[in-house]
């Protein structure tokens, strides 16, 4: 009971045949072919158009420089407010300068007057 299933009695060949002598069996494509492969190109239509897509990007790009141009507005009122209370404390300033000069200026004779004597 052993020796029944061999390589002889499943082949039906007596004694150890080479892989040669051995009878081909080959895969091959099924009766009447393979299905035919669809490769052709096909993208779908969805999504908006070219139009639509180059209209939102202007738009957004349109809406985008007026708020630049809001901005730049606010931001030139706002320097514009500033240097006009630098013009209105600028005669303060300048009679406050003027005054410590003046002072500065009589300590310099004084100091000249005391050397040249």
């Amino acid at each position: 009971e052993r020796g029944k299933m061999t390589e002889a009695m499943v082949r039906n060949k007596p004694g150890m045949a080479s892989v040669k002598d051995m009878p081909l069996l080959q895969d091959g494509p099924p009766p009447g072919g393979f299905p035919p492969v669809r490769y052709a190109r096909r993208i779908p239509n969805s999504g908006p158009s070219a139009m639509a897509i180059f209209l939102t990007a202007f738009g957004a790009f349109a809406w985008g420089m007026y708020e630049v141009g809001k901005g730049n507005k606010i931001r030139r009122a706002l320097k514009e407010e500033k240097y006009a209370a630098r013009r209105a404390i600028l005669p303060m300033l300048q009679a406050e300068e003027d005054e410590r000069f003046v002072k500065e200026w009589n300590k310099y004779l004084e100091e000249e007057a005391r050397i040249m004597k």
